[in-house]
């Protein structure tokens, strides 16, 4: 039996969720810290493709990009009060890293520590926050409050502001932030969303 795969696998379908989901998950990253212009699994071919060009001056202070197998579904909106619905995708995860990684259209296993709570047009689109498994900095890091709060509020502020027009209106809002047992909630939530949607392994 081969122990490689023949063809690749759709980033959302086709990787699992991770080696212990919920709190090791694998994250397919999709933008990094270097992009000006974001980018997005397509899902239908799932290769990456150009979303928009990044409206504002800042860019994503993190490595961003989903974790597989999930979906933002009527469990995830629950867990939302200020939101209507869940946005009908998988779920996004931010992910620390001490050094630099320039690249996308990469996986990597990240250790989950809290998430935001965002509303976008009336619908929740929550974004998961973990750390890059073993980073030598950020190893020791178990709650979202762990971090330095500047980063903090960085990704706070580029979430608020990613998708406003310049002069426009606010589209989004971090409704709240939250530590790791509600993460950990979120992504269960979005994997049972996943396997009433798609059907399970």
């Amino acid at each position: 039996m081969s122990d490689f795969l023949a063809w690749r696998p759709h980033p959302w379908h086709g990787l699992e969720v991770g080696p212990e989901p919920p709190g090791l998950v694998t994250a397919y990253i999709e933008i990094t810290p270097f992009d000006v212009v974001k980018y997005e699994v397509d899902k239908t071919t799932g290769y990456l493709r150009v979303d928009r060009p990044q409206q504002g001056a800042s860019s994503p202070p993190m490595l961003y990009g989903l974790i597989p197998r999930t979906y933002c579904g009527p469990r995830v909106a629950a867990l939302s009060p200020g939101a209507d619905i869940a946005d009908g995708d998988p779920l996004d995860i931010c992910v620390v890293s001490e050094r630099p990684i320039n690249r996308a259209d990469i996986t990597l296993t990240a250790r989950v520590i809290g998430g935001l709570a965002m509303i976008d047009d009336g619908e929740a689109d929550d974004k998961i926050v973990a750390v890059l498994l073993d980073d030598p900095v950020f190893q020791d890091t178990g709650e979202l409050d762990d971090l330095p709060l500047p980063m903090t509020d960085r990704l706070t502020h580029y979430f608020e502001t990613y998708k406003n027009l310049p002069g426009a209106g606010v589209v989004a809002r971090i409704d709240h932030r939250y530590g790791r047992a509600r993460a950990i909630e979120v992504i269960e939530a979005s994997m049972a969303d996943y396997d009433e949607s798609f059907g399970p392994d």
